[in-house]
């Protein structure tokens, strides 16, 4: 039997600085001064949203970091690829929407994770269906856009080449193998079924090349769609860089694992904002996910580089590498329906016309 784990914060609200201690039944978790900026960090950065919906897209902050670096939003399906990704790719109204093309077409976006190499194979193939594709065709095309030195893949994180598996020379081969792979193995019904989050991370984690964190943020993706319908707030795996952030925001985690400190955070959210006096706009009356708050972490992994860098963590980064550059291309905001938050955009005086920004 899981023993739960029971945490209390002593708080005065005479004591804004990260001094809190969190009691765990094994120790007492040790916050840095980075933990507040944690807090303060996602209110700066969802206040640059919704400043650049009411500017036409134009950045605004007074943060002299979030205005120089790149920074993910607070929430993931508020980035430009996801929301590509739920609207373009997901809900496409000119596109099949049974179940297996969903899924395969989830897959072939998030395995190259690029909007461009999806509007390539688009210009070239017309829509793209799992019933009428083809593996030569599409390894001609992304051979032939490699011959003309065009990126093929996001660098937001690396996926293996699968070589070891599939046997091609070309990353990109393999990888469209794997997704006849998953295809095949009837996976889209496998996941309709499962009954947890976890069990389908489970059913992902199984395919060649899906570790931990791929499985995780591939599975997210999926949860956009009609496939599943889990809570976001039911499951977490940290990635390397939210385990950053939290190797930072906490000295001692008194025993608690990296997931524990993500629910934490999540379960805690309105308290801290709260306690520091900080008015975090929610997106339109959904508050932070588990999803969210690992994401979070990541993004003051890097934050925290240039505002404390006198606290180290468990990484030896010093800099942040990517600079912020202005994209004039619009977003037109749309959240999965099951949400139901799509209608709240446009009652909160919000014309559709601006809701537009720039990452």
């Amino acid at each position: 039997m899981t023993k739960k784990t029971s945490i209390k914060i002593p708080i005065s609200n005479k004591r804004l600085k990260s001094d809190i201690t969190i009691y765990s039944p094994l120790a007492p978790a040790k916050t840095t001064v980075v933990f507040d900026s944690y807090w303060k960090f996602a209110v700066l950065r969802q206040e640059a949203f919704f400043n650049k919906l009411k500017n036409n897209g134009q950045p605004c902050t007074n943060d002299p970091i979030i205005s120089k670096y790149k920074f993910t939003n607070a929430y993931r399906a508020s980035d430009r690829v996801s929301q590509y990704l739920i609207r373009n790719v997901i809900y496409n109204k000119n596109l099949p929407d049974s179940p297996k093309e969903i899924l395969f077409r989830i897959i072939l976006f998030k395995l190259f994770n690029k909007i461009e190499t999806w509007e390539l194979l688009t210009s070239k193939l017309g829509g793209l269906t799992f019933e009428d594709y083809n593996f030569k065709a599409y390894d001609k095309i992304l051979m032939a856009a490699m011959a003309n030195r065009k990126t093929i893949y996001s660098a937001a994180y690396i996926m293996p080449s699968g070589q070891s598996t599939f046997g091609h020379l070309k990353k990109h081969s393999n990888h469209l193998k794997l997704i006849e792979l998953i295809l095949k193995d009837n996976t889209h019904d496998r996941l309709m079924h499962v009954r947890t989050m976890q069990g389908a991370f489970e059913i992902l984690k199984n395919f060649p090349g899906f570790g931990d964190f791929l499985a995780y943020q591939f599975l997210i993706d999926i949860n956009y769609s009609p496939i599943t319908n889990f809570s976001e707030s039911e499951f977490v795996v940290p990635g390397p860089g939210a385990k950053g952030g939290i190797s930072k925001c906490f000295s001692d985690l008194g025993g608690l694992s990296n997931v524990e400190i993500i629910k934490f955070m999540t379960d805690r959210q309105e308290k801290e904002f709260d306690r520091l006096g900080l008015d975090f706009k929610n997106l339109w009356g959904r508050r932070l996910q588990l999803i969210d708050c690992q994401n979070l972490f990541c993004e003051v992994d890097k934050y925290s580089r240039v505002k404390h860098p006198e606290i180290k963590g468990n990484s030896d980064r010093t800099r942040i590498k990517q600079i912020f550059k202005i994209n004039s291309k619009p977003i037109n905001f749309w959240f999965p329906p099951k949400w139901n938050i799509n209608d709240n955009i446009t009652n909160q005086n919000v014309k559709t016309s601006l809701i537009t920004t720039l990452d």
